[in-house]
Parts: structure tokens; C-alpha cells; sequence
């Protein structure tokens, strides 16, 4: 019973009116539109990014690198208009989640600056489980078309 409701919330948070609808905005659009442009150069070349600027130390097999580029670029798309926000988050949650367990901590990344730091990565990392937790707010196409009643900023 509460695997099942921790689900059902993962899946259609309650949405969070007022000013902090407007907050959970200004972060989709900022976080949206940083996903895309990071996806759209991959988005070009979605099997073989990685491999062109990682070379021989490319990880991934051209399949992944392309769900890589479609969570970042379409989800990013995604967060912009609050449209299928959980799951639009939990895609790029575990595109960030490879990219510091992978790329930034394997190349002796530190938090905060120096080459390989994961702070970026981090900070979109725990943005999305903010989304998972919260969900669009009620400035979004998720609450209008999922529940109309609560549209506004109430």
C-alpha cells in the first residue's frame, strides 16, 4: 500500500499553487533551456556524440548515447512547458547520474571547480528530484490537462 502510493505521487505529484507555482516555473524554463542547448548538439549526432568528444573513452553504445540526447534535448523541451514533468525529470536524473558516476568522478572530478567537476551535473541532478517530488507546479500543461480544477496561481 505505500509502494503504491509513494508510486502514484512519483507519477502525479500533487501540484503546488501560489508564488511557489511561479518559482517551480522560472526553474523549468532556466533548467529546460539549459537542457536543451546541451542537448542540441547531440541531438545531431546522437550516436555518435560521445564518441567524438570522448574518443577511445567513450562508454556508451550508440544506442544510449541517443537516449542520452533525447532525454536532454526533448526533455528540456519537456520541463519548459510542464509536460510530462515526472517523467521528463526522471530521464534526465539518470542521464546526470551517469554523466557524474561515469565522466566527472572516474576523470578525479571535485565538486566545485577544477576540470571534471560534477557541481553542474549535481545541481540538475537534485533539480530533478525536486520536479519528482513536487511536480510542475500549477503553471503547466501537466496540471491542465491532467487536472484542469487546478489550474491559476492560487
Amino acid at each position: 500500500m505505500v509502494g503504491d502510493r509513494m508510486i502514484r505521487t512519483l507519477l502525479a505529484p500533487p501540484l503546488i499553487g501560489g508564488r511557489a507555482a511561479i518559482g517551480l516555473l522560472l526553474l523549468r524554463l532556466v533548467v529546460g533551456l539549459a537542457f536543451i542547448l546541451h542537448g542540441l548538439p547531440k541531438i545531431h549526432n546522437p550516436t555518435g556524440w560521445m564518441t567524438a568528444m570522448m574518443g577511445p573513452h567513450a562508454f556508451a553504445p550508440p544506442f544510449f548515447q541517443a537516449m542520452a540526447a533525447i532525454a536532454e534535448f526533448f526533455g528540456g523541451i519537456a520541463l519548459i512547458l510542464g509536460f510530462l514533468t515526472p517523467l521528463a525529470a526522471l530521464l534526465i536524473l539518470i542521464d546526470m547520474a551517469t554523466a557524474i558516476l561515469k565522466v566527472h568522478i572516474p576523470m578525479g572530478g571535485a565538486f566545485v571547480g577544477g576540470p571534471g567537476s560534477f557541481e553542474q551535473p549535481l545541481t540538475y541532478f537534485v533539480a530533478m528530484l525536486l520536479f519528482l517530488f513536487t511536480g510542475p507546479g500549477t503553471i503547466s500543461l501537466d496540471a491542465r490537462l491532467f487536472r484542469p480544477a487546478t489550474w491559476g496561481y492560487r
